[in-house]
């Protein structure tokens, strides 16, 4: 070879050598190295002839900026990534049992202490001797299954149970040193091993990990049973083709158990198909999708397993039988009877009779503040028992009640969804309209968002009804007893909303006039009066009472005389309802 092609393989060489430590250099400070460096280590499987127990920081793939950036601060992730999914809120059924592979166990190597671990090849052993003679080593257990300790010689470990490793070891060393010679041996760690997951799992293939890992750990490594075809009923351990062991998931998660296994070298978990299954959902512990060996079980078997919960009175099924769709009914009483097939959809309810309701007094009583009322109890049931106090108005009881709540709302809610879509669709003529209603349309969709948020009070109006008497009360029903006062009220848009002293000579503009007058966006011809007892009267004549609250509207100026009156009617809605007053 001449010289200048010497000079070429040199510079050849030195080019190649530069650009390995380059590659070195940024892993070090945590820099991507050229394609190749690269992809040598971000392979865990090729980190060693033996596999790694757990995968380095620098072979994890980087999270994206954007995952952690959307995280919350006040709501950190929990320890081995986000929760499983709630199966109360999911979109769709969740098989039990798919919970548990979320990468918690198969991110941590199991090094607790097994007594019934044996010894293999490759493990090391820590040994410690003292006395009349002291030597401290670790040592690996050889391809023969031995330990070599000086003086002693080679020492026979191989398939030593854990707990029996210590007396083992001291019997070989007390042929040499029979006496003023300690003894300690123990395991130091297990051996890393390759294990092939395969089957009905969501990512088959071979994972690096101890022997002394359980099953669940490399099933999570190869992302866990295939919820919808895998089972977790049986999952079979083989060595060298033939069956090890199997494991049973639903013991461990019902109960706790699992099958402690030292896995060696080239082991197969097989994840067999899913068998048969049955939906739950209702008043259950734990409404999933479970997994049964047998075609038909009883229903107390599918009970044990979805935990009722303690109001759940009665189970429905549905069993789809070809084309057909049949639906049964039967109490839980009855659930060692009753036979659940594969497919079946079970839905456990409460479904039960009130046989008392409790019912609140609030206000002017003296008396005690819940009632237990029989079912279908009325109002003069509850005022018998009722104790007023020397200042109690009780002609002008009032009574809240939360079904009459949620209708109030409702019946708001269709009102500002009308005015929403008259908002959001009004049409205009020219540009200089269109932007009018644009800055117009964007007040209205503010006042919407804020009458969203009124909530309404639920009052039901006994003044007027010549039998109040006998209204019928419901659960949760609150009877209030107002007291007796000489105030009246001012709110609105007026300029000094106040409470004034009850002046019988004085109408309802006697009374704004002392409050300050109307603001500029005062509605002067819209004034409404709230009693005590929940009756409304409206106008300037209507004739004053103590206790009365005068409210006055706001005057509403927009463009549409439909947009006018949809607005109107909101704001009386929720004066009436909640005695709040929303402006424009």
């Amino acid at each position: 070879m001449n010289h200048s092609g010497r000079a070429s393989l040199s510079w050849r060489a030195a080019l190649a050598r530069a650009a390995g430590l380059l590659a070195l250099a940024l892993l070090a400070v945590g820099l991507p190295g050229p394609a190749s460096a690269q992809q040598t280590f971000n392979d865990p499987l090729n980190l060693g002839p033996r596999g790694l127990t757990e995968i380095p920081d620098f072979a994890k793939p980087a999270q994206p900026a954007a995952t952690a950036a959307s995280a919350p601060a006040s709501a950190p992730l929990p320890p081995g990534g986000p929760l499983p999914p709630d199966p109360y809120t999911a979109l769709k059924p969740i098989v039990f049992g798919s919970q548990i592979f979320t990468g918690r166990f198969g991110g941590q190597a199991f090094t607790g202490f097994n007594p019934d671990y044996q010894i293999a090849v490759g493990d090391r052993v820590h040994i410690r001797m003292w006395g009349a003679f002291n030597y401290e080593a670790t040592q690996t257990v050889d391809a023969q299954g031995n330990v070599f300790v000086p003086n002693v010689g080679p020492i026979s470990v191989l398939g030593v149970r854990n707990v029996d490793l210590n007396k083992q070891v001291e019997s070989q060393v007390k042929r040499t040193f029979r006496s003023n010679v300690g003894l300690y041996a123990t395991l130091e760690a297990a051996q890393p091993v390759k294990i092939y997951v395969t089957g009905f799992v969501r990512a088959p293939g071979l994972y690096s990990g101890l022997s002394s890992d359980s099953v669940l750990a490399y099933l999570d490594r190869a992302g866990g049973i295939d919820p919808d075809r895998g089972s977790y009923l049986e999952v079979d351990v083989l060595r060298g083709g033939q069956p090890r062991a199997k494991v049973n998931l639903y013991r461990f998660l019902l109960d706790g158990q699992i099958t402690p296994l030292q896995l060696q070298d080239g082991d197969t978990i097989v994840a067999s198909p899913r068998k048969h299954t049955v939906q739950v959902g209702g008043e259950v512990l734990n409404p999933y999708i479970f997994e049964f060996g047998q075609a038909q079980v009883s229903g107390s078997e599918l009970l044990a397993v979805a935990r009722p919960r303690p109001a759940a009175t009665h189970m429905s099924i549905v069993r789809k039988v070809g084309a057909e769709r049949r639906s049964e009914y039967h109490a839980l009483a009855e659930a060692a009877r009753i036979t659940i097939q594969d497919g079946d959809e079970v839905t456990i309810t409460s479904d039960k009779y009130p046989g008392t309701i409790l019912v609140r007094i609030d206000g002017a009583h003296l008396g005690e503040r819940t009632l237990v009322l029989p079912y279908g109890a009325h109002l003069k049931d509850a005022l018998v028992r009722l104790k007023p106090a020397p200042q109690a108005r009780v002609e002008a009881l009032q009574l809240y009640r939360r079904s009459v709540a949620v209708r109030q709302k409702e019946l708001m809610e269709s009102s500002l969804r009308s005015l929403e879509t008259y908002a959001l669709t009004a049409r205009s003529a020219t540009s200089e309209e269109a932007a009018l209603r644009g800055r117009e349309g964007q007040q209205i969709l503010e006042f919407i968002e804020r009458a969203r948020k009124i909530e309404p009070r639920g009052q039901v109006i006994l003044a007027q009804g010549t039998a109040a008497g006998e209204t019928l009360l419901e659960d949760g029903d609150i009877i209030r007893v107002p007291e007796r006062n000489n105030l009246v009220l001012v709110s609105g848009e007026v300029l000094f909303p106040n409470a004034l002293v009850y002046d019988s000579r004085a109408s309802a503009t006697d009374y704004i006039d002392r409050a300050g007058g109307y603001t500029q966006g005062a509605d002067e011809a819209k004034l409404i009066v709230l009693r005590q007892d929940g009756s409304i009267a409206e106008g300037k004549r209507a004739a004053l009472q103590p206790g009365d609250e005068i409210m006055v509207l706001p005057k509403i100026q927009t463009k549409s005389v439909e947009l006018t009156r949809g607005i109107t009617q909101i704001i009386y809605q929720i004066a009436i309802a909640a005695k709040v007053l929303l402006d424009l």
